[in-house]
């Protein structure tokens, strides 16, 4: 008798059932949609910190100053 109480918890742990398609895809689409988010959230403070460190105008683009190359004639 003892021998059965002891082997029951066994048992039993060994009848778990196993999650079927739809838990585990509604999991994976949850931490899917949990990763998206958080790349989101990053690209937006990388862009914003870009904006801030970028200058606000380019300078005007000097002339060249080598001259225009001849026909050779």
């Amino acid at each position: 008798m003892r021998r059965a109480a002891l082997l029951l918890p066994l048992l039993l742990a060994a009848c778990h059932q196993e999650p079927d398609f739809d838990d585990r895809y509604d999991k994976a689409a949850k931490e899917i949609e949990a990763r998206a988010k958080a790349m989101d959230a990053d690209i937006a403070e990388t862009e914003k910190a870009a904006a801030v460190a970028q200058p606000k105008a380019l300078p005007a683009s000097a002339k060249p100053s080598n001259p225009p190359p001849s026909s050779g004639e």
